[in-house]
Order: C-alpha cells, then sequence, then structure tokens
C-alpha cells in the first residue's frame, strides 16, 4: 500500500484542473497557440491560456505600452508606458513570471506582415484586434489553412466571441453589415503619403474584457479537448448592463468567397 502524505495534492500545479474530467490537459500543453493583438484582451488571453497549462504560445502585436492602456491590462506597469515599451515583448515577459516553462514567443509587426506559411503550423488562433481589416485577414488565413479561429470583441459593457471551426461553421466574413464595409472601404482608401485613416477610439471596461477573454479561452480548451457537444455554433454577444449573454444565430454567406467551394 502506498502512503498518501497529507497535502501531496498541492504540490501539484495543475492538480485542480486535472479535476475537471473533460480537459485534456495534454492536449493543452503539447498545442501551439497564436494569439494576435496584445492589449486589454490579449492581456487576458495570454494569461488565462498560461494559467491553464498553454506550453507553447506565439503573441502578435505592433504596437507600444502607453498610460491609457494601464486600466485594463493586468501585465503592464507604469514603468512600461513611461518607457513606450513594446505591448508584446511586455506581455511575454509578465507571462514567463506566471510560469517560467511557458515558452512565448514575440512578433512585433503587423499581423499582416506574417509568412503565408506560418499559419499552418499553429493549432489554435485567437483574435484580439481591434478593427474590421486585420480581423478578416486573419479570419482568411486560419479558414485556408483550417486552424480553428477564435474572435474576440469588446466596446465598452458589450462584448462578443465567435468560433470559426472551418470548413463546417460561418467565418467572420459571413457576419459583416453594411456598417463593417463601409469602414473597410474608408480604410482602403486612404492609401496615399498625405492621408492617414483615423479609426476613433473605442470605450473601454475591464471586466468586459476579462469576460470575453474568459470566453474565448475556455472554447480553446473545450475545441482541443474534442468537447464540439458544448461549443458556442454562432455568435455569443455579451451585454455588461444587463448581465446577458445570448448566442444569435449566423448562417453561412453563400456569396463568402470562403465557402464557395464548399457550397458548390
Amino acid at each position: 500500500m502506498t502512503a498518501i502524505r497529507a497535502g501531496e495534492g498541492d504540490e501539484d500545479r495543475w492538480e485542480r484542473s486535472r479535476r475537471i474530467k473533460w480537459l485534456d490537459m495534454e492536449k493543452v500543453r503539447s498545442s501551439s497557440f497564436l494569439v494576435v493583438g496584445a492589449g486589454a484582451l490579449g492581456n487576458e488571453v495570454v494569461k488565462d491560456l498560461v494559467l491553464s497549462g498553454a506550453r507553447n504560445i506565439t503573441l502578435v502585436d505592433m504596437d507600444r505600452v502607453v498610460r491609457s492602456n494601464l486600466n485594463r491590462c493586468v501585465f503592464f506597469r507604469e514603468d512600461d508606458s513611461a518607457a513606450r515599451r513594446l505591448k508584446a515583448e511586455v506581455v511575454a515577459e509578465r507571462a514567463r513570471e506566471l510560469d517560467p516553462d511557458v515558452d512565448i514567443r514575440t512578433v512585433v509587426g503587423r499581423v499582416e506582415d506574417l509568412p503565408e506559411g506560418s499559419w499552418g503550423k499553429h493549432s489554435m488562433v485567437l483574435g484580439c484586434l481591434d478593427n474590421v481589416a486585420a480581423r478578416l485577414h486573419v479570419n482568411s488565413f486560419t479558414y485556408f489553412n483550417m486552424v480553428p479561429y477564435i474572435d474576440g470583441g469588446t466596446s465598452g459593457h458589450a462584448g462578443r466571441v465567435q468560433v470559426i471551426l472551418p470548413p463546417s461553421t460561418p467565418c467572420l466574413q459571413c457576419g459583416l453589415n453594411r456598417s463593417h464595409y463601409r469602414i473597410l472601404e474608408q480604410r482602403n482608401s486612404c492609401t496615399g503619403t498625405e492621408m492617414t485613416y483615423f479609426q476613433p477610439k473605442m470605450a473601454a471596461d475591464i471586466t468586459t474584457t476579462a469576460m470575453v477573454a474568459a470566453v474565448q479561452v475556455r472554447e480553446a480548451l473545450k475545441v482541443l479537448s474534442g468537447r464540439s457537444d458544448s461549443i458556442i455554433s454562432n455568435v455569443l454577444h455579451f451585454n455588461g448592463l444587463h448581465n446577458t449573454w445570448e448566442e444569435l444565430e449566423l448562417s453561412r454567406d453563400p456569396l463568402c468567397p470562403l465557402h464557395r467551394v464548399d457550397l458548390g
């Protein structure tokens, strides 16, 4: 008979996670995550991934820390904003403090500049972006490479999460409306050297950000653990003022270029 020492389970960092019967910890540890965006959502998503056992993370972002980031970004400090440090590098540094065993690599630059061949190397992509054009870029490359993509977005007390599992689910482009296309047209028309496209700042709230990021990571864990029975199949919307979640149905758009081949 093997003696069990009191408190022995407390020495296992992942003991409580292993009690979740459906969670495939080995799959999570061996998977490669691409996180696009190191702002408020990116901070929370990386934190949740690391604390959930992820060991292989690539983080893409081109921006630097400013003081207005500090009210909703768990990894950023006053010194980071004063020094205008790169967001991706700060998040990676602080993530290693959470768990020294995590392998987190940074790509400082635009997501549009990632090599085409790099997308298929990842098990999962989590989008933490703040503009439509970059989201659509990620959407198209993940779909083409058959990589699951979990997109998150917030505005004040409102948030949304969409899980895209190519080729079976609707993609991000299937849900675009006329307002989105007007934004894209305006952005794409401002390409001259004398012109700059201005995108107004959005209201931001840490409680909304934390909840949306938590759902993104939980959906990622479910996808990797084979829980297709409980994955968001449409678009999940959060209303923080009323504390409600609504899953709104989204159909595949027959005119979406990513689905034309599938739909014949």
